[in-house]
């Protein structure tokens, strides 16, 4: 099984976890409400995890761009 980790703004991949066995709890996914894990953690049929974040560099944008925020995706 592989975690990948995407920005939900620009889609690049900000890093992947491969192990055969992971505790959710060990990536912090117990902290999250039932529509955050609906909106942000998908299974594909191979049973890798696909994790939507966001990446250093649209956080700076949306720290700068506070108005971003109203947008899913602002990057062009």
């Amino acid at each position: 099984m592989t975690i990948h980790y995407q920005c939900r703004h620009c889609g690049i991949s900000v890093g992947k976890i491969e192990q055969k066995q992971i505790e959710a709890q060990k990536l912090g996914f117990h902290q999250l409400d039932q529509s955050e894990r609906t909106e942000m953690i998908k299974y594909d049929e191979t049973g890798d995890i696909h994790v939507d974040t966001i990446c250093e560099d649209c956080q700076e944008a949306l720290e700068r761009n506070p108005h971003f925020h109203e947008n899913q995706t602002f990057i062009q």
